[in-house]
């Protein structure tokens, strides 16, 4: 995956480190401010009260409102202010508090008392300079958190990378296992014993249980292949010996031929499993070879091969093994499918198309399996033409894929 890319688990990692950063920071936040709002509310009803004392005191004695006081009727003063003081004379007080924020005395904290005559003493103190304390720190903690999500960002996505290319080196595997390399290990990556290291001897363990399967299954495969291919020839050798005009010695020999042929793909199946097989590879007119190779199976006026004019392109090829691919998939064609068939040959691809109910939807999904045919009738064939077919194209290192025309008919088409 892109070291990039927001999907990877570095940056998930980080992300979520991220989020626990700023939510540390905003609680953090929270709590110095509510904790400094208060003191800055504690002291401006200190402050302000000292105030109006003074101003009780100097009206006391010059029996006058000092300039920096208000002198104001009950119905002049703001309601907030009223009630606080009257809630003050419940509890036995004299003095009562108010801290304005709206326009235009933003920023005040008021205090005032009930004089003799019944008006109301007013004393203020501006509180904008603490706000504004308050402000910037609130901006120097925002800072704060930003310049630590610079560095802890990064970190947690270079904490990360040692586990990133442990489970990235765990796909890698997984993936050359699922085509083919058996022997692929994770094996164990530095000292850590955490999950990623279970994980992995897991998926070894795994691997090896799985080699040990398939390799039981290609030596039983191939054990049975040689055992049955020793009285097999004393089959093919004696039904050649009885009578051509016998219709039980036909039946027979088609029999044994079939049976024959069963026990070279097991032996050519074995082979290609075991990874023995190597692609012998020569210069090949492919149009005119596999105009020879219809030639030479005898496949009947329904199946031809159209070659593009003018396309005499040679391919670096194995011609052996392309004239295996290609007699078992016009086989198929014609024993599942329904005519007419036609091979057609345009640079290095052969494409080989009949027109019968196509491919399963087994086969498109799983691609071909042993033994199975797709049809209900088991005498047209064991299933391992195309399993043959495929396992060759992978020696050539050629593609062959299956579809279905839209038209009808199943198409397959070896890209060497």
């Amino acid at each position: 995956m892109d070291l990039f890319d927001p999907r990877a688990l570095r940056w998930k990692i980080a992300a979520l480190t991220a989020l626990a950063c700023c939510a540390v920071a905003a609680v953090i936040a929270f709590l110095v401010r509510d904790d400094n709002q208060d003191r800055l509310l504690r002291v401006g009803r200190e402050r302000a009260v000292t105030e109006l004392e003074t101003v009780v005191e100097r009206y006391a004695r010059l029996g006058k409102r000092p300039a920096d006081a208000d002198l104001r009727t009950p119905d002049q003063t703001p309601p907030p202010l009223m009630r606080d003081l009257a809630e003050k004379r419940r509890e036995g007080g004299d003095i009562g508090t108010w801290y304005e924020v709206d326009k235009p005395n933003v920023h005040w904290m008021w205090a005032a008392t009930t004089l003799d005559d019944g008006r109301i003493l007013i004393a203020r103190t501006d509180m904008y300079l603490e706000e504004r304390s308050l402000q910037l720190q609130d901006r120097s903690i925002l800072t704060s958190v930003l310049v630590a999500l610079a560095v802890v960002v990064p970190l947690a996505a270079l904490a990360m990378e040692p586990v990133v290319r442990r489970l990235g080196h765990g796909a890698r595997t997984a993936r050359a296992i699922a085509d083919g390399d058996l022997d692929a290990r994770i094996g164990r990556r530095g000292r850590a014993h955490d999950e990623v290291t279970e994980m992995s001897a897991a998926v070894d363990e795994m691997a090896a249980a799985l080699q040990r399967r398939l390799e039981n299954e290609r030596r039983f495969t191939a054990d049975v292949a040689h055992e049955l291919r020793t009285p097999l020839m004393g089959l093919v050798t004696t039904a050649g010996l009885l009578p051509d005009d016998d219709e039980v010695a036909v039946l027979l020999r088609d029999r044994v031929r079939a049976l024959n042929a069963l026990v070279e793909d097991l032996l050519e199946i074995s082979r290609l499993d075991a990874g023995i097989e190597r692609a012998d590879f020569d210069a090949v007119p492919l149009g005119e070879f596999v105009t020879d190779v219809v030639r030479r199976l005898e496949a009947g006026p329904g199946v031809a091969v159209t070659l593009p004019a003018g396309d005499d392109l040679r391919v670096e090829t194995d011609p052996r093994r392309v004239e295996r691919i290609v007699v078992n998939l016009v086989v198929n064609a014609q024993r599942h499918g329904a005519g007419p068939v036609r091979i057609t040959v345009t640079g290095n691809r052969i494409t080989v198309r009949d027109h019968g109910p196509g491919f399963p939807a087994a086969l498109l999904d799983e691609g071909p399996q042993r033994f199975r045919t797709g049809v209900s009738e088991r005498g047209r064939g064991h299933g391992l033409g195309l399993t043959v077919a495929q396992g060759q194209a992978g020696v050539l290192g050629a593609r062959l894929t299956f579809a279905n025309a839209p038209d009808g008919g199943a198409v397959a088409t070896l890209d060497l």
